[in-house]
């Protein structure tokens, strides 16, 4: 039987300037709305790799909510924890990118749908049979309320003896890393596969070395960290064992969700028992095959579409 994973977070719209298209603060055009949210691209991602997975969040009464259950519920994602608020919007998030790649943010999430989320209405009946929650940063950054039902989630979670994956997804917008730190500590402390970037344990560990951030992350033994790097592949730590396993080459479309691809699929292996290394090759390729295609969720990948490219490269090295 596949794994069931509960997924916890913010589900917005996403609207982005096309390439080229210049910075927020001047005026231009803009392509979407496209379902978007780490945690919702998390929950697309692990549902075309086969896994069962219930999504919980909070989206407004209005039309860009529909967009999202609509989404969410094509994809095999069960959406019966999704809380809707007729009170708020939906979340949505502006973005361009800037010619050496990275992307600007205008966010609308504090203080819409997403960040009312509700911990009340969660039940510990939902989490009978779960084998791993996943939370993100970012739906940490938005309100004590949110942190509230992350904790409360995570609380079933593991009396139901479950798992958390962990992506701190830091965005300064949201909030600063100084702070960000506080809150997510016991969500650190707790999880059980820890899902950076390199820049992002560093600043987490409070150290300028990669070896010493893995260190002080790992914690304990039962523990993986694991440093996503892009275009460049990956570092994998576990108590006793390093590796590393370089990305692969595709044409970059739109960068947005091939880290919650990659987790995804990092889920995906572990619940299957895979070693390490087959692990990194195979969150790699699911990675780079998110980049491929305009719109966050639309390069999220099956099982035979990793494994074509993992074997199309093996073939042409």
């Amino acid at each position: 039987m596949s794994a069931r994973i509960i997924v916890i977070g913010e589900a917005l719209v996403e609207i982005m300037r096309p390439a080229g298209g210049g910075p927020l603060d001047h005026e231009g055009i803009f392509q979407g709305p496209y379902p978007s949210g780490a945690p919702a691209i998390f929950a697309v991602a692990a549902a075309r790799l086969g896994m069962q997975v219930g999504f919980i969040g909070c989206v407004g009464k209005d039309a860009f909510g529909r967009l999202m259950q609509n989404r969410l519920r094509n994809e095999g994602v069960d959406i019966s924890m999704l809380q809707i608020r007729a009170d708020y919007a939906t979340g949505a998030a502006f973005i361009a990118y800037a010619p050496d790649g990275n992307r600007e943010f205008v966010f609308h999430l504090r203080h819409s749908a997403a960040g009312a989320l509700e911990a009340d209405q969660l039940s510990p009946d939902d989490f009978i049979g779960v084998d791993w929650l996943h939370i993100s940063g970012s739906f940490l950054a938005l309100s004590d309320k949110t942190r509230s039902a992350c904790q409360r989630a995570l609380d079933y979670t593991l009396a139901a003896g479950g798992k958390l994956s962990f992506d701190p997804n830091l965005r300064s917008e949201l909030m600063p890393a100084e702070e960000a730190k506080i809150a997510f500590a016991p969500f650190l402390q707790a999880c059980h596969l820890f899902l950076p970037t390199a820049p992002e344990a560093l600043a987490l560990a409070g150290t300028s070395d990669e070896d010493s951030a893995a260190k002080a992350l790992l914690m304990d033994k039962g523990r993986l960290v694991i440093f996503k790097r892009g275009a460049y592949g990956c570092t994998i730590y576990s108590h006793n064992k390093r590796v590393d396993m370089p990305g692969y080459t595709v044409e970059e479309v739109d960068p947005t969700g091939a880290g919650d691809c990659f987790n995804a699929a990092c889920v995906l292996g572990l619940a299957e028992g895979w070693s390490l290394e087959r692990i990194a090759r195979f969150s790699n390729a699911a990675g780079a095959l998110a980049v491929t295609k305009q719109g966050p969720m639309e390069g999220a990948p099956t099982p035979a579409e990793v494994e074509k490219l993992i074997n199309r490269s093996e073939q042409a090295s």
